[in-house]
């Protein structure tokens, strides 16, 4: 990312047209390390802008070499911000690591803000492209026709399983049973003695040849949602109050058509606090909502009573169909994890020209994990359309880290073992490659955990590092499609909204098939150019939101986990 100042406009531009098909790139001019694409022997000789460099140690691919000679306390320069300071001399052609290097970044301020200048990228190809999505009363589209079904504390997560096993079964949303299958025959071959048998078998790589898949009667219904969680009484007020607001934001979520809450009746998440958060998201609000109390008689009665509503509501938004929606009606988050040396290089990047793609549609585009932007937060400041929500941002940015640091856990600590592995050495590396995911359009708003986008626009959305904290948030400020890059793997997904992984490199995707939905390898090998892997990555987001499966909606992969406002990385 270039910062140009020019006549006092400081101009933030990504180099989206750089085919990396050498086995080197420095990613920003003024950046004082170059990264390996490919793995680097030791001894080897390397020439890259007419400079010679000698890898006296070799790199690994994703890793960094310096550039020069680094005296202790010296920066480091990558994305053309500081992301650390050598504790000890660095030799150039030497690579960056762990005991070399520790986290630093520069400090911010809403009264340093500089003037910002933007230029749209031409989306005249997509103006009259769209999706097929559900249109809602409140003028927002969903990508998916759900019903909810929500517990207001713990207390009442068994029944909430016992009535998801119950609808899914009966009405064909259940996963395979192919792991039922697979244990049925180890049993009978266990009872006939022939363990022999058992130990010969081989694991599954692929699923086994699919039974026919059982007839849903309720076509126009993609699923009913069971969410469960260990909230909702014995914490502060605060989380307490802060479970009503996510599960209120859940239930005026475009994807969701309908709402069944059990309660046990004496807990501090109260019903009247969500019905009231729900009235403050929507005034509106005419979803059917059926509400049932533990402590009002038998568990029989609650059960019984549950079911009933829920599936008489079933049968009403099934009338509901998908029809044509513009792109403007897309709420896209933008989501990483499992990140590795790639992700600040080819996915990011991509989903960072996808985001301007989406608001220059008049969409919304949402980025958050606010411990991954530790470095970056000056940028996205002078970004800001207004002083008042650059202000916001910075407030919530510092009672973050305050909060971190105060427990011994500060935002350094963010990276994780297989990040560090992967040449992601400190936070501040880590960061500016994550805030690529954010491209380059003006902050249209900032939004604190629970709050819902109303603007179109880029989003900062204040939630943990964490995914599913995290996608929990974005779906909760209204995501109706999540794109999450990934360079190590994982499967996260979302009950109510989908959630698309994004592989930066190849060899991922060609791993793990079954939870990689797109590959930004292309990126990294040359073959094509940022823009052209967002246009195709775009092409499949409508197909997402007109209702393809994403593989972790296929895999049943529904995490969901509320962020108690404590210290979560």
């Amino acid at each position: 990312m270039a910062s140009l100042k020019t006549k006092g406009i400081y101009q933030i531009t990504i180099h989206l047209n750089i085919i990396m098909a050498s086995q080197f790139l420095k990613v920003h001019p003024s950046d004082n390390v170059i990264v390996a694409l490919r793995d680097q022997p030791a001894g080897a000789d390397v020439t890259y802008e007419g400079n010679l460099y000698n890898l006296q140690y070799g790199v690994s691919a994703k890793h960094k070499f310096v550039t020069e000679d680094i005296d202790t306390g010296g920066a480091i320069i990558m994305y053309g911000v500081l992301v650390g300071r050598a504790t000890q001399p660095i030799k150039k052609g030497e690579p960056i690591t762990t005991f070399n290097l520790k986290h630093d970044a520069h400090d911010y301020s809403t009264a340093n803000r500089q003037p910002y200048s933007y230029t749209q990228p031409d989306v005249s190809h997509w103006q009259n492209r769209t999706f097929k999505g559900y249109h809602r009363a409140d003028g927002r589209v969903g990508t998916y026709n759900y019903w909810l079904v929500v517990p207001l504390v713990f207390c009442e997560n068994r029944n909430v399983l016992i009535m998801k096993d119950a609808f899914e079964r009966e009405l064909g949303y259940a996963q395979t049973d192919m792991y039922r299958d697979q244990v049925r025959e180890f049993l009978h071959l266990y009872q006939a003695g022939d363990m022999r048998r058992i130990k010969s078998l081989e694991t599954f790589t692929d699923a086994p040849v699919a039974r026919k898949k059982p007839e849903r009667p309720f076509q126009n219904v993609d699923g009913v949602k069971f969410l469960t969680h260990e909230g909702g009484c014995g914490g502060t007020r605060l989380d307490a109050n802060t479970l009503c607001s996510l599960f209120a934001a859940y239930a005026v979520h475009p994807n969701v058509a309908g709402i069944t809450v059990l309660s046990l009746g004496c807990q501090n998440s109260e019903l009247k606090t969500l019905e009231d958060e729900i009235r403050k998201r929507d005034p509106h609000f005419n979803k059917p909502f059926f509400a049932f109390e533990h402590q009002k008689g038998t568990e029989y009665s609650l059960m019984s009573g549950a079911i009933k509503e829920t599936f008489m509501g079933l049968t009403k938004i099934n009338e509901f169909e998908r029809s044509d929606a513009p792109l403007s009606k897309l709420s896209v988050g933008l989501k990483c994890g499992g990140s590795d040396g790639f992700s600040g290089i080819s996915a990011n990047p991509v989903l960072g020209h996808l985001s301007d793609l989406v608001v220059g549609l008049g969409g919304q585009t949402l980025l958050a994990e606010f411990p991954e932007l530790n470095g970056v937060e000056q940028e996205l400041l002078n970004r800001c359309v207004t002083e008042e929500k650059a202000a916001k941002f910075e407030k919530l940015m510092r009672d973050y880290a305050g909060k971190a640091e105060a427990v011994g856990s500060a935002f350094a600590f963010n990276p994780s073992p297989g990040n560090i592995k992967d040449g992601l050495i400190t936070d501040a590396i880590k960061s500016a490659g994550a805030a690529k995911k954010g491209g380059n359009a003006y902050v249209s708003d900032v939004l604190n955990y629970t709050e819902r986008a109303t603007e179109s626009g880029l989003h900062l959305v204040c939630t943990p590092g964490n995914d599913v904290e995290a996608t929990t948030g974005q779906t909760a400020a209204g995501a109706n499609i999540i794109l999450f890059t990934t360079g190590l793997g994982t499967p996260t997904g979302n009950p109510i909204c989908p959630v698309a992984k994004v592989a930066t490199n190849s060899a991922l995707a060609q791993r793990m098939p079954d939870v990689i939905d797109f590959d930004c390898g292309p990126v990294v090998d040359g073959t094509q150019t940022i823009e052209q892997n967002a246009e195709a990555l775009l092409d499949y987001v409508i197909k997402v939101a007109s209702g393809e499966l994403t593989k972790a909606q296929q895999l049943g992969q529904d995490d969901f986990i509320p962020w108690k406002r404590g210290v979560s990385l």
